[in-house]
């Protein structure tokens, strides 16, 4: 069974796809990027703002879930500038703690979101 879903204080989409799918005990969340879900605004500042607000929005589409950052399997992260890797990594540590998912990190030229430094998409594993 596939499920589209749609959590209470997650960003609305800005274009045709959902903020998170569950298909079977695997839920995977729709890449994030720094929008405040409240405002709809876009949170622009230093990369760890940025990452701060992206986390965040992706912990708030988990708990929609039924699930947390710890059942959190994979992760990518997409920067626009190498040089913001190890400020991303703080903030990345201080949302995952001891759980480590696997990740992947790539430099790109830019994001759908112009002025956005950082966009994080998530597969977590959540049995029902």
């Amino acid at each position: 069974m596939i499920e589209r879903i749609f959590p209470p204080g997650a960003p609305q989409p800005r274009g045709p796809y959902s903020p998170a799918v569950r298909a079977g005990d695997t839920i995977y969340v729709a890449g994030q990027v720094p929008i405040d879900p409240v405002s709809g605004q876009v949170v622009l500042g230093d990369v760890q703002s940025e990452t701060r607000q992206v986390l965040t929005n992706i912990q708030n589409i988990l708990a929609g879930c039924g699930a947390t950052m710890a059942d959190v399997v994979r992760c990518g992260v997409y920067l626009t500038n190498a040089g913001d890797f190890q400020a991303m990594n703080e903030v990345y540590a201080e949302f995952f703690g001891a759980s480590k998912p696997a990740r992947t990190t790539i430099i790109v030229a830019a994001l759908p979101l112009k002025e956005a430094k950082i966009e994080i998409d998530a597969v977590a594993y959540k049995p029902r």
